[in-house]
Formats: structure tokens, sequence, C-alpha cells
């Protein structure tokens, strides 16, 4: 059987971490579907950045809208990636229709230069929620302090929302707590909370990646080939161990007899970061039941071609996971400060992406190529 066919009978559903124009208009999106069991795909700026700005295959759109429409560099990205996001909305929506509502979905981001303004990023949402106008869109918002109560309004306004830039357990109670909250006020609204869905988007390998340099720097041998590669899963580890409870008790079972939905915990930055690890190990080690993962083209060839889909990976030694972390905080590294150093560099690498992006572009306008970039900061 095909191996990412496997993680659905697993209970986990497999996203892509992609998206560009090609993969929709040439099929290969639907062969996807068909082939892998794929149940939804993800987008953030870098993705749009690296399609839109280091390929030629939006040059003959750019031109067209710029001649037709506007010629502003903020206008121009958005017109590319709503196409993109309605059109890729079109194939997944069998499976959102099949799944009732769990998956099919497609993502797009707010703006990362919104990041830290509850207000904007209210506005941002629900602006592009009706541009998009299609039930199967997620808008990602990220976890930060700015972003929570966002989350709980939009939830609770009756939009998906996908919560990005999730790094620490911490956060992720206060994101389950906004989702919950929203759910409950959207119900009190006379809304209909079935037809909600949302994700808590867990970054892995980034954690791994920033806690590795650390243990190297302290040099201490044993103790990095202890904790090396580890301490990501077992972070995951304990997250899932809260969903789970999160997800239970009389307060989410009345919500759950109305046909609210859990906000699964999604897998994102899944793909190895260093090449001493194995290419698939993140997917395999974080496969369970009621899960997302989102993964990239690469690692997602790789888990086809010679993964191993092992059924509750996630729910192994807990109790393991839980002394990784301890050891971890024995050693003087502060999983904490790591966490919250990741989310102020994750919503800086979004935004650096959309000033490479808007840059390209202003490149790529033929009426006006002498023009400079316009960062979308400046242009909200």
């Amino acid at each position: 059987m095909n191996r990412l066919k496997q993680l659905e009978i697993c209970g986990q559903s497999p996203w892509l971490d992609y998206l560009k124009r090609s993969l929709i208009e040439n099929g290969e999106l639907r062969t996807l579907v068909e082939r892998d069991g794929l149940k939804g795909v993800t987008s953030n700026p870098s993705i749009f950045q690296k399609a839109i700005g280091e390929t030629d295959e939006y040059a003959a759109a750019i031109e067209r809208f710029e001649t037709q429409a506007s010629d502003e560099i903020p206008a121009i990205y958005e017109h590319l990636a709503i196409a993109d996001i309605r059109a890729a909305a079109e194939v997944l929506l069998p499976v959102y229709e099949q799944t009732k509502r769990r998956d099919g979905y497609i993502s797009l981001e707010c703006s990362p230069y919104l990041a830290d303004d509850t207000e904007a990023t209210m506005e941002e949402a629900l602006r592009l929620w009706a541009a998009v106008d299609r039930p199967n869109l997620m808008v990602k918002v990220p976890a930060t302090q700015a972003g929570i109560p966002a989350i709980r309004r939009l939830i609770g306004r009756g939009l998906n929302i996908n919560i990005t830039l999730l790094f620490s357990v911490d956060v992720y109670e206060q994101v389950v707590e906004a989702y919950i909250s929203g759910l409950e006020d959207l119900a009190q609204a006379g809304g209909d909370v079935s037809k909600i869905g949302s994700v808590a988007s867990f970054f892995v390998s980034r954690i791994d990646s920033a806690i590795d340099k650390r243990l190297e720097k302290l040099g201490d041998g044993q103790l990095a080939s202890r904790l090396g590669g580890k301490v990501a899963i077992a972070n995951a580890k304990i997250a899932y161990a809260r969903y789970k409870a999160l997800f239970s008790g009389p307060r989410w079972r009345s919500l759950a007899s109305s046909g609210g939905q859990t906000q699964r915990l999604l897998w994102a930055s899944t793909s190895v970061k260093s090449p001493v690890y194995k290419d698939t190990m993140y997917v395999e080690a974080l496969i369970g039941r009621d899960t997302v993962d989102t993964i990239p083209p690469a690692t997602m060839d790789a888990f086809r071609d010679h993964g191993v889909a092992n059924p509750d990976a996630i729910e192994l030694d807990v109790a393991g996971a839980r002394a990784i972390l301890a050891a971890l905080e024995r050693s003087g590294i502060s999983l904490k400060a790591v966490t919250d150093e990741l989310v102020i560099d994750g919503v800086k690498q979004f935004a650096d992406a959309f000033d490479k992006l808007f840059a390209a572009i202003a490149k790529r306008r033929p009426t006006r190529p002498g023009a400079g970039p316009v960062h979308l900061k400046e242009a909200s």
C-alpha cells in the first residue's frame, strides 16, 4: 500500500506544505489527493515568495493584472495569491465534503507585519475571508500574544482558523482556550459550531535546530548525543497528551454535542534540517490519531518511498519525553526561552519573505520597472 495512505489508516491526515500555480494547473494537486490520500494544503509567505518571486510562471498574470486593474504591489500579490488559493480550494472541495468539513482545507496567512496588533489582525482576517469566499479556507493567525485574542474573536465570528508559529505547550493551552471560548461565543450568538474547522500548527524541526546549536556550545558530547534531535519530538508528545486532556470533560462535551470538532494539532516544519537525521524522522515519530501533518514535497516523496507508518507513535514513551525535557532544563537550556525566540524569529522570517516577494514583483512590473519594493507594512 502507498505509505502516505497508511497515515490515514493510522488516523492522521497528510497535508501538503507547498503551493504554486502549476501544481494546480497541471493536475498534480489532484493526483496527490487521489494517489496519496492528500487531505489539505498549507501556504505561508515563504512559500509564496518562492513560487511567485523565484519562478516565471506568474509573469503573464502580473502583466495582465497590472494592465487591466492595478499596478500596486500589494494588490498584485493578493490577486495572484487569492487566485491560487481559490483554485486549490476547488480541488480540495470534494475532500472537504466527503470528510464532513474535517479536512479539505487550504490556508492563507495574515500579514506578518500585523502579528503584534490584535485589531489589525482581525480586520485582515475578515478581509481575506471575504475576498477568497470559499468554505474550505483557513485563515492563518500567529500564536503571538496579540494573535491569541484575535483567534477567539474570529472563531466567534464563524471563521476557520489555522493557528501558526506555535512552539510552546503553555502557549498551546492558551490557543485551545481561545478556540473553545470562541466556539462558545459562536453558539451563544446562534451560530453553527459544526461548521468551524481549526488546527493548531505546532512547529517541530525549528526547535531541534535551535536546541542542537545550544547543546553544541555546551561542549558536552554525551549530553548532545542524548538530547540532540529529540527535544522537538518530546515537546510534541507532551502537546498531544495535553490535546487529549483539554478536549475532554463536560465543557467540551457540551460543544461536541452540538457538532463541535476538536481543534487538531497540526505538525508543521516536519522536514529535517540536519543530514545527520533520517529524512522521514519527524513524520514517523509524530503519527497520531486525529492529527494533521503538513509535509513539504521532498519529505513527502521520501516518506512515500521509504517511510514507516507505526500507529500511535506520538503516544509512545511519553514518560521518556518528559525526562528529555527535564534533562534539557537541568543542562541550563531553557525551552521557554528558545520557543519565545522562535516565535519572534518566525514572524521576522515571514516578513522578510514578503519583502523579497514584493521586491521581485516590483522588478517584474512591465509598466514601472524602475519602481522600488513596497513593504506590506507600509501598504496596510
